[in-house]
């Protein structure tokens, strides 16, 4: 099989095309099912159950051809249902993992993403100008909103979704480790140097037969001559979301320069690897536990964020032989840990593991200073290490009692019972984004499919900021002068001509309901009679669309919301012509009850036409435009 993936951005430079080119025996093909019924042999009380990074997953289940225009939901419904369906009919449970917020220490990141894949939805547009067609997978971009629909389809199915507080892959490979997960479903460099359970690869997943690819991170460490809980270290020197290519390039080209076992035609990234990786092993580790990395790193002015680095590989429990104890609390600093024990009180404590074929004992990590251990142990089928299985019942903390953490915390508004409400929320996958707002008074929207040269409409950016502002007037509160006394949130939303070197200074618009915007606590809390209507109040006042309230309630409740937003749009956006119009209502009325598969062998009528000008654009988002965040 052939290792093809978005790791390239995401993860540890270099390492995705190290292990595919240079030591490809790290990758083994395995079969999801078989590895289930082992697991449940072994663990009877246990279900096999595997983490799914959900955000590197969204290409691989958007499988329909037609993707320019908004994408094709029924479609793409139809085949995470039968995602689902498969792994269902093993016995495999599925967990799925959500972005939900951006780090800081990741912002740099992300906008350069986001700038790189402008300059590929410019292609995609150039393209259809000049060929008068939709490019092929070989341009594929995920149709905006993407991530949004797919959890809110995942729960439809029955599926369990959570949102990220932190990290994303962070929160997966705790999951995973304190679990006893099956493995880690996606594609990233990141799960190869986590000390967590086995990681699969989703690009190489045949659902037909669950054949798959696992990255063995022993055997990588085999190949390089390293620990374990060298691995970190590693993927810093090399370069990561964390710590920045170009720290270490100094670094690495003076261990390039030493290495004595350069082999001939080996690719340059492959070389550096090995070199940096010799250099730990031959070079570092004679100093281990003496000196501390300052002192054996030209580490400057990047030292904290060097150790930052480190110390974001280092899951609940976890250390790193390579940090000297007083240094043990950045690990938590920077990151809102979230423990998945039920009890976060609870101190077990786990004995040592033992090879039920050699009976040989393999010792666990210990802190000396917390008593904590990280329960690991040898899978003699697989040669993988495994979590032992503790506790079956394991289950990720109560969201709702989160008072002491959240009374830790600097936010937005005050009240605590508000952010318990939106944080459980927001980790169950129900709202997105109004957590962050509440918090931390800042939000990011992701690049959608807009032509950059196209001057007849605006951004979907500009379209939805009147609402937005709304909603910050509704989540923050109106301060003692009104609207404008609440505090600007922070935008970072892409749209041509933005160079996200700073967010978007946004302020909150008052909001035209009938005795003064009603607070969260009403709205969320209150079951009285009369509370629902209130609700619907303030929704259509967020679309400043109150006084057409009457109109509005006489559409069927299916149609409400789609009556609802193209009144907003077509107030908010005048080169919109009444053919527009009758696409949108086309799409809502004619579609219904028609298949996945008759949808497929549908013709469509415009595609001869994109030549350019106003065919072009694809249609403007849906709702979850006004709120959206990162689908690629």
């Amino acid at each position: 099989m052939t290792i093809l993936s978005r790791s390239s951005v995401m993860g540890v430079r270099g390492l995705q095309g190290f292990v595919a080119s240079t030591c490809p025996h790290v990758c083994t093909v395995v079969n999801l099912k078989e590895l289930a019924e082992r697991h449940r042999s072994k663990h009877p009380s246990c279900m096999p159950t595997i983490v799914v990074d959900a955000m590197c997953c969204l290409r691989y289940w958007y499988t329909p051809e037609s993707w320019v225009c908004g994408g094709q939901w029924r479609e793409y419904f139809s085949a995470l249902r039968e995602f689902v369906k498969t792994f269902a009919a093993v016995g495999i449970k599925l967990i799925f993992f959500f972005d939900g917020m951006v780090e800081q220490d990741k912002r740099d990141v992300w906008v350069k993403r986001r700038l790189k894949n402008n300059r590929e939805i410019a292609k995609i547009f150039n393209y259809i100008k000049s060929h008068r067609k939709q490019p092929g997978r070989n341009m594929f971009f995920i149709p905006s909103g993407l991530a949004i629909f797919t959890r809110f389809a995942l729960k439809t199915l029955g599926q369990e979704t959570l949102c990220s507080l932190q990290e994303a892959d962070y929160e997966v490979a705790s999951y995973g480790l304190q679990n006893n997960c099956l493995g880690i479903l996606g594609e990233d460099t990141d799960y190869l140097i986590y000390d967590t359970c086995p990681y699969f690869s989703i690009s190489e997943l045949c659902l037909d037969t669950l054949d798959t690819i696992m990255l063995c991170r022993q055997k990588l460490c085999e190949s390089l001559d390293l620990e374990l809980a060298d691995l970190p270290l590693l993927a810093c020197l090399l370069g990561n979301d964390i710590v920045p290519d170009g720290v270490f390039e100094s670094f690495r080209y003076k261990c390039l320069s030493s290495y004595t076992s350069v082999k001939e035609n080996f690719d340059k990234k492959g070389n550096t690897i090995s070199a940096v990786a010799h250099h730990i092993a031959k070079v570092l580790r004679l100093h281990q536990g003496e000196k501390k990395l300052e002192e054996m790193l030209p580490l400057g002015p990047n030292k904290a964020l060097f150790y930052k680095g480190v110390t974001s590989y280092l899951l609940p429990g976890q250390t790193s032989p390579w940090i000297f104890q007083k240094l043990k609390g950045i690990a938590t600093l920077h990151k809102q840990v979230v423990p998945m024990s039920s009890d976060p009180e609870s101190k077990q404590e786990i004995p040592v593991c033992a090879d039920p074929e050699s009976k040989q004992e393999i010792p666990v990590c210990t802190d000396p200073d917390s008593n904590q251990e990280s329960p690991m142990c040898i899978d003699p089928v697989s040669n993988q290490e495994v979590p032992v299985c503790t506790d079956p019942e394991i289950k990720p903390e109560d969201p709702m009692n989160l008072e002491p953490e959240i009374k830790q915390q600097v936010t937005m508004v005050s009240e605590t019972e508000i952010l318990k409400i939106a944080r459980m929320r927001h980790v169950q996958g129900e709202s997105y984004l109004v957590y962050n707002i509440l918090t931390s008074g800042e939000i990011e929207c992701s690049n959608t499919l807009e032509d950059a040269l196209d001057q007849a409409l605006p951004s979907q950016a500009f379209v939805y900021r009147p609402m937005r502002q709304r909603v910050y007037s509704l989540l923050l509160g109106r301060g003692q002068d009104g609207a404008s006394g609440c505090p600007t949130v922070r935008e970072w939303f892409v749209y041509s001509g933005n160079p996200l070197r700073h967010p978007d200074l946004v302020r909150p618009l008052p909001m035209n309901i009938p005795g003064g915007t009603p607070s969260l606590n009403l709205l969320w809390l209150n079951q009285e009679l009369g509370t629902q209507a209130l609700r619907m109040d303030t929704l259509l006042a967020c679309f400043d669309l109150l006084s057409s309230r009457e109109e509005l309630q006489a559409v069927e409740m299916p149609f409400q919301a789609l009556c609802c937003l193209l009144t907003y749009l077509f107030v908010q956006v005048d080169t919109l012509c009444l053919e527009d119009l009758h696409a949108f209502i086309a799409q809502a009325l004619c579609l219904q009850g028609k298949s996945a598969v008759q949808l497929e062998a549908l013709q469509e009528a415009g595609s001869t036409s994109l030549s350019g000008g106003k065919d072009t654009r694809p249609p403007l988002g849906g709702p979850a435009e006004a709120l959206q965040g990162r689908d690629s």
